[in-house]
């Protein structure tokens, strides 16, 4: 009879546990990921609320945590002077979204001059720790949130710890439970009794969950909107922890760490519940729970949220509109070529690519541009000389393909080079370690800080850079021209180095037809990957190429040409009927974004009698440098008498700069189609540029394939820069001049607190004005309309995108006009053409 019983109970636990993990998991989801600074790319930090309205998503997170999803009312009211906004665009929304009402525009503005934007909200959800601090005017939130983040530190801790103190082979909740049973912090703080309560937990997580839940009395109706408040309190490291299991769950390896770090929070509401002594928190924490069913979120038209939510879409519609004239103005601007071109340049299409293309087409119209993800279709992982791990070189999105090392083809050289650099690793380990020993770090400063002060003078003068080019391999630059990528198959510890010939052949066909060049080759075609020069900056891998996993393009583009100029290949493709002149020579370049200086690497390639017909492309590219650099600095704020070059190669070096190039802030449009539709027009490296030709698309993989990549990883980064403007403190990384490295993979804001996730302020404001304004991202594609409708219908994480106005998208018909909107469900409305400007 006994053991009857005891089966019945572990087949309760064992259904209640799987109940409670599914709630837990479903909250956990709502979590975007985010990405290490060495991988630092840009993702959606709403990704997981794409399911509801952003109307709705924006309700939510106001009621849960205070997030705000738009700016302040008075930043609209200015643009409304300003006549960015119309009148006529805020009366457009009204009758859109209140249709039923009548909703007198003049009486909705004459409101908003009375409107008090300082008024904090008081429909928060509250926890436990925002309770006791409310009773005893201790801040218990931020003191846990402190205490998570210290322990979290040390468990994910990437190298940068000189002595380990968790062990990151047991779990999350065991490491935790194990520290915090240990840890006498909080009962120096008053929580008498913590880490007996601690002890007293269950080893497993679900049923030290379910167990805290029990004790906290939090009601079935208000649970999902608590446990989100739970996570969003230390928003970077679930973020971060998100991020492992994104990755986990992209190689089939499960995904439920997250899981863990929510049932720590739980518990910690619980330890906190029981360990403070005071009758009046535990009475009023009674009187939350009974409101937490309720979770108060206000929709009516008059309520502040409200408000400010139909001025942000006004703002969005106003600028679309400026877009669409733009785009209206192409078919006078753009004119066709007169001669063949002498050179295409394929670049990645990024925002900032926008301004060199342009530039590159004004100095030489012999030259043809074209749009595609930076990756160019390669997704490999990339191992460079004297490493044993490689990095992957694609969008986070994807898997990572084939295996490729970087080479000298001199055996001798090659060995050099491997040596020097594993030397000069093994160095800079040595040396770190010494500097921050237990016993040399105090014997430090006194007798080596006197030898670094030439150094500081030369480095805070732009004489010298304080650490190695972020290029540089410790080789010369005579024998770094002479790196390769191998192709060729051969064994590298654990990894099958190369490509087979049949997968070059696909990964070429493939590349060439999303790029839509199968055809008219030039006689020189530059595969154009992009990268960032700045110093002293955590977050420079978020200047490089997010297409290339936060990494430079310099790879992909060498791994490109190189299979592209191969004979074998070539004659593959052209029985696919892919013809490549013989006298096509594909190039593979990096373009700067901070300095606008373009490397080609491959010149070797070059016979003697195509070198003065390369050198005429070469001119091109440095005037186009040229020329974007003195466009690039009226926005960064510099004296305009100083020397435009100067002042930009000034910045790329400089350890103090906080600023050293704007990134992709204002990024807001997505033009998918022919570069004729956008060539002459002045984007003001604002939009995301991808070559497409429907009519080569027999049967829209290509147009499928950009809706469910591309204009889905723009939308990322479009809301990435969204979020971090309009509320930094949650989706932002605060002030960058106050940012510590924390376990090697992100920035804490001072000295402690949670991991500060996504942009700095620095990145969206230049301390006058919004250097990146809030946009929803606007995609216009040209293509038939049935045609976007079947990949919406077949992709619902893209419909979701479009039908719950997180992004807009928008038609282009075959004369390059934009005349059809998206409005939902598969259904479009006509746009009326706005004047050209």
């Amino acid at each position: 009879m006994n053991n009857i019983m005891e089966d019945n109970v572990a087949e309760l636990q064992k259904h209640t546990s799987t109940a409670l993990f599914n709630a837990l998991n479903v909250v956990c989801k709502k979590i975007a990921p985010a990405w290490s600074l060495q991988h630092f790319v840009a993702v959606n930090p709403y990704m997981g609320l794409t399911e509801l309205k952003f109307t709705d998503a924006a309700k939510d997170l106001a009621v849960a945590a205070g997030i705000q999803m738009t700016l302040p009312v008075s930043f609209y009211l200015k643009k409304l002077e300003e006549q960015q906004i119309t009148i006529n665009d805020v009366a457009i929304v009204l009758s859109k979204k209140y249709p039923n009402e009548k909703s007198d525009v003049n009486v909705f503005l004459n409101k908003l001059r009375d409107f008090d934007d300082t008024e904090k909200q008081s429909d928060i959800i509250l926890t436990v720790a925002d309770t006791a601090c409310k009773a005893t005017g201790k801040d218990w939130g931020r003191f846990v949130t402190t205490r998570v983040a210290a322990w979290a530190a040390t468990y994910f801790d990437q190298g940068q710890a000189i002595w380990a103190t968790t062990n990151p082979d047991e779990s999350i909740y065991t490491s935790w439970k194990k520290e915090a049973a240990w840890d006498f912090n909080p009962e120096i703080m008053g929580l008498a009794g913590f880490r007996a309560f601690v002890k007293s937990l269950p080893d497993n997580p679900l049923q030290a969950a379910q167990f805290a839940l029990g004790s906290l009395g939090i009601p079935e109706e208000g649970l999902s909107i608590y446990l989100h408040r739970l996570l969003l309190r230390v928003g970077g490291w679930a973020a971060y922890i998100a991020r492992v299991d994104f990755d986990n769950k992209l190689y089939g390896n499960g995904d439920e760490k997250l899981v863990e770090l929510l049932a720590i929070l739980i518990c910690w509401e619980a330890c906190l519940l029981n360990t403070i002594k005071d009758t009046e928190i535990q009475l009023q924490w009674r009187d939350v729970c009974a409101n937490l069913a309720l979770a108060p979120i206000k929709g009516e038209l008059d309520s502040s949220l409200t408000r400010k939510l139909i001025l942000q879409e006004a703002f969005d519609l106003a600028m679309q509109n400026k877009l669409i004239a733009r785009l209206q103005s192409s078919q006078q601007a753009a004119r066709p070529y007169a001669i063949a071109p002498k050179a295409h340049a394929i670049f990645c299409i990024d925002v900032r690519s926008e301004v060199f293309r342009r530039n590159m087409e004004l100095v030489d119209n012999a030259i043809e541009t074209l749009g595609f993800a930076g990756f160019f279709a390669f997704p490999i992982k990339y191992i460079p000389l004297g490493q044993q791990e490689g990095q992957a070189q694609c969008p986070v999105l994807l898997k990572t393909g084939p295996v490729i090392a970087e080479e000298i083809p001199e055996n001798k050289l090659h060995k050099q080079a491997v040596t020097k650099r594993i030397l000069t690793h093994q160095v800079n380990q040595l040396w770190k370690s010494f500097k921050s020993g237990a016993v040399s770090c105090f014997s430090f400063v006194s007798p080596m800080g006197l030898f670094y002060l030439p150094k500081l003078f030369t480095d805070s003068f732009g004489i010298t850079r304080p650490v190695p080019h972020p290029d540089s391999t410790g080789l010369t630059a005579a024998n770094s021209a002479k790196t390769r990528v191998s192709l060729s198959y051969a064994r590298h510890g654990k990894d099958t180095l190369g490509i087979p010939l049949d997968q070059q052949v696909e990964m070429a066909k493939n590349a060439l037809t999303a790029m839509s060049l199968t055809s008219n080759f030039a006689p020189f075609v530059l595969i154009v990957g992009h990268g960032s020069t700045s110093v002293n900056n955590p977050h420079a891998t978020g200047l490089d190429c997010g297409a290339c996993g936060g990494h430079t393009g310099e790879a992909n583009a060498k791994v490109a040409a190189e299979i592209l100029n191969d004979e074998l290949v070539r004659k593959q493709l052209n029985k696919s009927g892919i013809y490549i002149p013989e006298n096509t020579m594909f190039m593979a370049c990096l373009h700067d974004t901070t300095t606008d200086k373009v490397t080609v690497y491959n010149e070797y390639i070059l016979p003697a009698d195509r070198v003065a017909e390369w050198k005429d492309v070469k001119i091109s590219l440095e005037l186009a440098g040229k020329a974007s650099r003195a466009e690039r600095l009226l926005r960064m704020a510099v004296d305009p008498n100083q020397d435009a070059d100067d002042a930009i190669m000034a910045r790329s070096k400089d350890w103090s700069q906080i600023r050293p190039e704007w990134g992709l802030a204002g990024c807001s449009a997505f033009v998918v189609a022919p570069r004729s539709r956008t060539k002459g027009i002045n984007l003001g490296g604002k939009s995301f540029l991808h070559s497409y030709e429907w009519e080569k698309d027999h049967d829209f993989k290509v147009l499928e394939l950009i809706m469910t990549a591309p204009m889905v990883v723009t939308s990322w980064i479009n809301l990435q820069y969204y979020a971090s403007t309009t509320d930094n403190k949650t989706f932002g990384s605060g002030n960058k001049a106050l940012h510590n490295i924390t376990a090697g993979v992100g920035v804490v804001e001072g000295s402690s607190g949670d991991l500060r996730i996504g942009l700095p302020w620095q990145s969206v404001h230049d301390g006058a004005q919004y250097q990146h304004e809030p946009l929803r991202l606007s995609v216009v594609i040209e293509a038939p309309l049935k045609a976007m409708n079947d990949v919406l219908k077949k992709h619902a994480s893209v419909r979701n995108l479009c039908d719950n106005n997180w992004i807009y998208l928008l038609a282009m018909d075959t004369e390059g006009k934009v005349s059809h909107r998206y409005t939902g469900n598969y259904t479009w409305e006509i746009v009326n053409q706005p004047e050209a400007c």
